[in-house]
């Protein structure tokens, strides 16, 4: 099982962060994170790096179920979902597979949340 599912967008880099942003949001995510990760290895490494952005993506209502699930859940929130200039191969857009990331975690009912979870996010990254 892979950790993540990704789709190549033919857009250019700061319209594909705006549509993936706005596709989450449609199926109820918050952006509570946004790293220019190229801006900040720049400042702290003095390295160029491609355009690549970290959303950190959050739904309120899963939120609160799977804490209500597992009480340290939050170590593991939000779901990221990356944009990543791939060059002539196009701008990558990739979500964690939360299914995947709760693998570790012996709690039906978390499955559950993180299943539903997963498909908002596959429908994000489709819809693009």
């Amino acid at each position: 099982m892979s950790y993540y599912f990704a789709k190549t967008v033919d857009l250019p880099f700061a319209e594909a962060v705006a549509r993936a942003t706005e596709q989450l949001q449609e199926r109820g995510f918050g952006i509570l994170t946004e790293i220019d990760v190229r801006a900040t290895l720049r400042k702290k490494l003095d390295v160029e790096f491609r355009p690549y952005t970290i959303l950190g993506a959050c739904n309120p209502s899963f939120a609160y179920r799977a804490l209500e699930c597992e009480e340290r859940i939050g170590a593991m929130l939000p779901c990221n979902v990356i944009v990543q200039d791939k060059g002539a191969e196009g701008v990558e857009v990739a979500a964690v597979d939360p299914v995947a990331s709760m693998q570790a975690i012996a709690n039906p009912e978390l499955a559950d949340v993180a299943d539903q979870v997963r498909e908002l996010l596959r429908a994000a990254i489709d819809a693009l």
